[in-house]
């Protein structure tokens, strides 16, 4: 991949050595909450109580949001990077998705 199709900020330089730091921890919380939020879907599709269906959609909810600001932080931080797509792979997907689209409406 070169430089031109990495998208990306100043890293943040951390400790390096045998004891934790800031990017440690964000990455696995990152990573917790990926896993959680995986757990909640499945826990959302089995729950047969309405009530409890919101209750379980609503922390899905507070979880998803909470990731979301720990990527955003550890991307400012320049702790992950994003790969550009080509514009021209973008629009063979959209046409695929297109496709499908219109064969299941068919």
């Amino acid at each position: 991949m070169n430089n031109n199709n990495v998208i990306s900020n100043s890293k943040v330089e951390v400790p390096k050595g045998m004891t934790l730091n800031d990017k440690d921890y964000l990455g696995d919380l990152l990573s917790c909450l990926k896993a959680m939020i995986k757990d909640y879907t499945v826990v959302m599709t089995e729950a047969s109580n309405e009530e409890l269906y919101h209750h379980y959609e609503s922390m899905f909810t507070s979880l998803l949001n909470t990731q979301r600001k720990v990527f955003e932080m550890m991307f400012r931080k320049g702790w992950y990077k994003l790969e550009k797509a080509e514009s021209m792979k973008i629009d063979q997907k959209a046409q695929m998705l297109g496709q499908e689209l219109a064969d299941l409406n068919n």
